[in-house]
C-alpha cells in the first residue's frame, strides 16, 4: 500500500525533472523531445503533478521554519547545552558571631574540611595499605573506615570539620576515591561554661538550642551562586555571579568573667554536695540584662560525644520547682501596701503548728511572737501564712501575676517555662496559706529573678534579656509595689544574712545584701519526699541595689538548708559580678575587700582559656 502511494507520487516528480533537465534553449520539434526519453511519454493527469509539487514546497517550507526557529529562539538548544557544560555553584557565606556584651567572641564559624568518599570507585581501584593510610591521617578506627566503603552507592561522608593540615595531609595521596571538601566549622571558645546560653548547631549549620537557635534568622548567611561555562579545555568562563550575604552577629548581655566564676562555683558546690544538679541566675537590676546564666550538668558544643537531655537541659528556664521561703517576701509585701501590717507589727507563731482546715503547717522552731520583720529573717511558714490569709484570695493571685508567676516570660529564648500557679478564685484556705510560703506552686530560677526586680527597682518588675540593651530605650517597668513598702522590706531581707538569720553563711566582703533563702520538698509521683530543692535569692548591694543574684542547687546530699546550701556560691559569684562592674562598696563595717580563693582560682582559669 506504501509502495502504491509512494509511485503515485514519485512519477509526477520524475517526469518534472526529466523535463526541467532536458530542456534546451535552442528550439526543437516536440516529437524529438519526447522521444529522446520514454518517460516523458508517460501520460500523468495535471491534478497529480500538482499534487506531487504541493508536498515538495510543503516540505520545504517545514524546512525554512525549522532553521528560522533555531535561529530566533534556541533556548531549548541554549539549555540542552548550558546542562552538558555549564553549572552552578553555590557560595556560601559566614554565620555571624555571637559576641559577649564586651565584644568577646563566644561563638565563631573557622574555614575547616569535610572529607566524603566513593565507595564504588574505591572498589574498582582496591588497595588495603590505602584504607591504613586514610585512618591512620583521620585517627579513626580501621574498621569504621571499611564500613564506610562497603555502603552503597557512590557517596559518603567519612569526616567532617577537620583541620586544614589533616586535609593538606589527605589531599596529597591523591586517590581517586577520596574527596576533601571546603567548608566552615562552629567553634565555642567557652566549651561548658557558655554552652547553655549560646547552643549549637547541626549538621545543616542551622541553630538547634539556645541562641543560636533563637536568632536563627539574624545570623543565618544567605548563600550566593556562580553561574559557569567549562570549555572542553577545562577552562573556566563566569556567565554570572550573586555575591553571598553573611550572618550579622548578636551581642549578649552576658558578661564572660562572670559567668565563667558563676560556672566554675556552681560546679564546684554541686560536685561539694553530690548534688544532682544546680543553676545560678544573675540579673543586672537597672537594665533587666542578665549577666550570667550557668547550668550543671553542662556540656561541651564543640564535642558531640558530650551531648544528651540531661546535659543540654536549660535549667534556669526550663526546670520547674516549688520555690520555698523565697516566695514570702511578696505576700508580707502587699499586706504592708494594704496596710494589715507594718515591719513591727507582732504576730503570735507560738506552738509552731498551725491547722488549717483538715491540714496542719509548722515551722523549725517555735518562735512564739514575733515581728513582721522576724517573720522574714527567721522565715516563718505560720506567720507568713497568717499575714497571707488576710488578704482576699484573687488580690494575692493578680500580685503574683503581676510579678510574672503562672505567666510564660517574654524572653527571647526557647524553652522558658510559666510554671503552675492555681487561679485564685479556686483556692481553697489552706492551699493560699501554703502558696504564701512556696508550696503548692512552680516556677522557674528565671522567673524568680524576674519577681525579684520588684523587690530591687523599688516596686516595679522589669522583663529580662539575654541580649545587650541601649540604657537609653530600656522596656517600660511595671510597678507592683509602693516604694515605702519595697525599702522597710531589703531592710528586713537585710536582717537575713545576720546571725540570728536563716542565711548567715552568706557575706559579700564590703557590702551589704538582702535576701531570701528556699528550702523545698521535691514531689515525686505526688507524694513529698525528703529531697529538696535548696535556693537563695540575693540582692546586693542593698542599700543602693545593681545585681539580683539566684542559686539553685537540687537535691544536695551532704547539706539540707538553702543557706548554707546555696550561700557559698551566692558570695562567689555577687563578688565576680561587683568587682567586674566596679560597683562602689556600701558597707563601711566590712574588712578590707578581697577576693575569695575560688573567685581567684576561677578568674585564673578563664584567663587561661583566653590565652588558649
Amino acid at each position: 500500500m506504501l509502495s502504491k502511494v509512494f509511485d503515485w507520487l514519485w512519477q509526477p516528480i520524475r517526469r518534472w525533472a526529466v523535463t526541467l533537465w532536458m530542456r534546451d534553449k535552442t528550439a526543437r520539434p516536440a516529437e524529438a523531445v519526447r522521444t529522446e526519453d520514454p518517460i516523458l511519454l508517460i501520460h500523468i493527469p495535471a491534478g497529480r503533478t500538482k499534487v506531487a509539487i504541493g508536498v515538495i514546497m510543503v516540505m520545504l517550507g517545514i524546512l525554512v521554519l525549522r532553521i528560522f526557529y533555531l535561529q530566533y529562539w534556541p533556548e531549548f538548544y541554549k539549555g540542552q547545552g548550558e546542562s552538558r557544560f555549564a553549572t552552578t555553584i553555590n557560595i556560601d557565606g559566614v554565620r555571624g558571631e555571637i559576641l559577649d556584651r564586651n565584644g568577646v567572641v563566644l561563638a565563631s564559624s573557622q574555614p575547616a574540611r569535610d572529607v566524603t568518599i566513593d565507595p564504588q570507585l574505591y572498589r574498582t581501584d582496591y588497595s588495603h595499605q590505602d584504607i591504613k593510610v586514610v585512618a591512620k591521617i583521620l585517627k579513626m578506627p580501621l574498621r569504621d573506615l571499611k564500613a564506610k566503603l562497603r555502603q552503597k552507592g557512590r557517596y559518603a561522608i567519612l569526616a567532617r570539620n577537620q583541620d586544614l593540615a589533616t586535609a593538606d595531609a589527605l589531599e596529597a595521596l591523591k586517590y581517586k576515591w577520596l574527596t576533601v571538601h571546603s567548608a566552615r566549622e562552629r567553634q565555642y571558645p567557652d566549651g561548658y561554661a557558655m554552652a547553655h546560653i549560646v547552643g549549637v548547631c547541626g549538621r545543616n549549620g542551622k541553630g538547634q538550642e539556645g541562641v543560636e537557635l533563637a536568632k536563627e534568622k539574624l545570623l543565618a548567611p544567605s548563600p550566593g551562586q556562580r553561574r559557569v561555562l567549562k570549555a572542553k579545555q577545562k577552562a573556566i568562563v563566569e556567565l554570572f555571579r550573586i555575591e553571598p550575604r553573611d550572618g550579622e552577629s548578636v551581642t549578649l548581655s552576658i558578661d564572660s568573667r562572670v559567668q565563667f566564676a558563676a560556672y566554675e562555683a556552681i560546679k564546684n558546690r554541686v560536685e561539694e554536695l553530690d548534688a544532682i544538679a544546680g543553676a545560678v541566675l544573675v540579673a543586672d537590676a537597672r537594665t533587666g540584662e542578665i549577666i550570667a546564666l550557668a547550668n550543671v550538668p553542662s556540656y561541651d558544643p564543640n564535642d558531640r560525644s558530650t551531648m544528651n537531655f540531661a546535659r543540654m537541659r536549660n535549667r534556669v528556664l526550663t526546670d520547674q520547682f516549688e520555690p520555698g521561703s523565697t516566695m514570702k517576701p511578696f505576700a508580707v509585701c502587699k499586706a504592708m501596701d494594704m496596710g494589715i501590717v507594718k515591719p513591727l507589727t507582732t504576730i503570735q507563731t507560738g506552738p509552731g503548728k498551725l491547722t488549717i482546715g483538715d491540714r496542719t503547717i509548722g515551722d523549725t522552731h517555735d518562735y512564739g511572737l514575733v515581728t513582721t520583720a522576724e517573720i522574714i529573717a527567721k522565715s516563718s511558714n505560720i506567720g507568713t501564712a497568717k499575714i497571707a490569709l488576710e488578704i482576699p484570695a484573687t488580690t494575692l493571685y493578680e500580685t503574683y501575676r503581676a510579678l510574672g508567676f503562672g505567666v510564660r516570660p517574654t524572653i527571647e529564648f526557647p524553652g522558658a517555662t510559666a510554671g503552675r500557679l492555681r487561679e485564685g478564685k479556686r483556692w481553697r484556705p489552706i492551699e493560699q496559706a501554703t502558696i504564701s510560703y512556696g508550696h503548692g506552686m512552680t516556677v522557674s530560677l528565671l522567673q524568680l529573678v524576674h519577681a525579684y526586680t520588684a523587690l530591687a527597682r523599688d516596686g516595679s518588675v522589669i522583663d529580662l534579656t539575654l541580649f545587650k540593651r541601649d540604657p537609653d530605650k530600656l522596656p517600660e517597668a511595671r510597678p507592683v509595689f509602693t516604694e515605702k513598702t519595697i525599702r522597710e522590706m531589703r531592710s528586713m531581707m537585710m536582717d537575713t544574712v545576720k546571725r540570728g538569720g536563716t542565711a548567715s553563711v552568706v557575706k559579700v566582703a564590703g557590702y551589704t545584701v538582702a535576701g531570701k533563702t528556699g528550702t523545698a520538698q521535691k514531689v515525686k509521683n505526688g507524694v513529698y519526699t525528703r529531697d529538696v530543692v535548696a535556693s537563695f535569692v540575693g540582692i546586693v548591694p542593698a542599700t543602693d541595689p545593681r545585681f539580683i543574684v539566684a542559686v539553685m542547687v537540687d537535691e544536695p546530699k551532704k547539706r539540707r538548708y538553702g543557706g548554707g546550701v546555696a550561700g557559698p556560691v551566692f558570695n562567689v559569684v555577687a563578688q565576680a559580678a561587683l568587682r567586674t562592674f566596679q560597683v562602689p562598696a556600701d558597707d563601711k563595717d566590712e574588712a578590707k575587700q578581697q577576693t575569695t580563693g575560688l573567685l581567684a582560682k576561677a578568674k585564673k582559669r578563664y584567663e587561661d582559656s583566653q590565652k588558649q
